[in-house]
């Protein structure tokens, strides 16, 4: 019998911190967003953090590494990756920007980098934009859950979004859609991956930060620590120093 209950009190010790083990396990997804978050592969999944590179990549990997939990990193769509960060505790999603109906359905981490939204029109087009209501009549390419999209539906344009952004700029230089709703600086990355060169920006019309969101179960000392983590980065110089790398 006193065998029988050291075996079970063993059990239960190894059962509990394999628990919180799994409790402070950080599962952390992104999307194929050049040069901000990519396959070093070129493949639109990947399933681990050495495979995945990119500016806010980087940072997040240098936040992380700091921070001491252990974590898990994934590229995937931005649709599955932001809804399992919304649903289930320990997970997030990068880079993604902090918008005022945003703001309450996530835990915060950042900002850990920078970008504009950006309206880009076909290769060798001559369309020209001086305000954002110039594209009004257009049909535009974007991606569900992309707030950039969500931006521009509230205030009634005609946005037609995907599951992906892949395949909006061969829509775009094809003629199925007007316009392609972007950022600046990864719109023409997106487009290069799939053969489309020379999109044109016609109109930048807001300056956003990025952040990492954490699902709201997370616990706020996770939250706290990742944050510390974010500052000590940027205080030994390894945030600009990744900005450097990328041009930014």
């Amino acid at each position: 019998m006193r065998l029988l209950l050291l075996f079970a009190s063993a059990m239960l010790a190894i059962f509990s911190t394999s628990q919180i083990v799994a409790a402070e396990r950080l599962y952390i997804y992104t999307e194929s967003f050049p040069p901000y978050n990519m396959s070093t592969n070129g493949r639109a999944f990947e399933h681990s953090a050495d495979k995945i590179d990119g500016m806010c990549t980087e940072r997040a990997k240098a936040i992380l590494d700091l921070s001491g939990y252990d974590y898990r990193i994934k590229l995937r769509n931005w649709d599955y990756g932001y809804n399992r960060a919304l649903n289930k505790a320990y997970h997030g999603i990068y880079c993604t920007t902090l918008t005022e109906e945003r703001e309450p359905l996530f835990k915060w981490v950042g900002p850990i980098a920078q970008n504009t939204w950006t309206i880009f029109a076909p290769p060798g087009s001559t369309f020209k934009m001086n305000k954002l209501e110039d594209a009004k009549d257009k049909s535009i390419g974007g991606y569900r859950n992309d707030a950039k999209g969500k931006y521009l539906l509230e205030r009634g344009y005609n946005l037609s979004a995907l599951e992906s952004d892949d395949l909006n700029p061969k829509r775009l230089q094809l003629g199925q859609i007007d316009l392609w709703v972007a950022e600046r600086l990864s719109g023409p990355y997106v487009a290069s991956q799939q053969d489309v060169e020379g999109v044109v920006p016609v109109f930048s019309f807001k300056d956003v930060d990025m952040y990492l969101a954490m699902s709201p179960e997370t616990p706020n000392e996770v939250i706290e620590g990742l944050n510390k983590a974010l500052e000590a980065i940027k205080k030994n110089g390894t945030y600009d120093a990744i900005g450097t790398k990328y041009g930014l």
